[in-house]
């Protein structure tokens, strides 16, 4: 039985089609900055995102020796691959520019910084992307404050619809 691919997944030059999202990452997080990196894949991962099958979840980037690494980001085994296919939690390596990554060194050495992949993504030309979030950690008094300020405005737009 031949794969068939998912549904959601267009076709190239149709532009951006999101493979997973961290949805808790601006919850738990202050994001300071964002920016688009490329990802160093191998041929089995590729077709396992083409099935959306990636987790963002636990995943965090770091910078050693002047180059970007993806850390804990799972994508599942392509079950197609059998003895060819790729280890899920491998780190990753991120294609940044030098001065990118010089730039984003400077700002993970402050207190509490860390990179975050926010999104993954398959661009207009058919490659995978990560979005990347320069982010702060929230302590729980400022989380509540966030769902006081949402739940706040949005009993403003119920009584601007009324």
């Amino acid at each position: 039985m031949a794969h068939q691919p998912k549904p959601n997944t267009e076709p190239k030059g149709k532009g951006k089609v999101v493979v997973a999202t961290h949805r808790k990452a601006r919850h738990d997080y202050f994001v300071q900055d964002t920016l688009e990196a490329g990802i160093s894949l191998v041929g089995s991962e590729v077709k396992s995102l083409r099935d959306g099958k990636a987790d963002l979840l636990a995943g965090f980037a770091t910078i050693h020796n002047n180059q970007a690494w993806l850390h804990d980001v799972h994508i599942r085994p392509y079950e197609y691959a059998h003895a060819f296919n790729h280890e899920p939690r491998r780190k990753r390596r991120l294609l940044l520019h030098k001065r990118e990554i010089a730039k984003l060194f400077g700002k993970v050495q402050l207190k509490g910084m860390t990179l975050i992949p926010l999104s993954m993504y398959f661009n207009a030309r058919g490659k995978v992307k990560v979005e990347l979030g320069l982010c702060q950690g929230k302590h729980t008094v400022d989380k509540r404050e966030t769902l006081k300020k949402k739940d706040a405005d949005r009993e403003a737009h119920r009584a601007l619809a009324r």
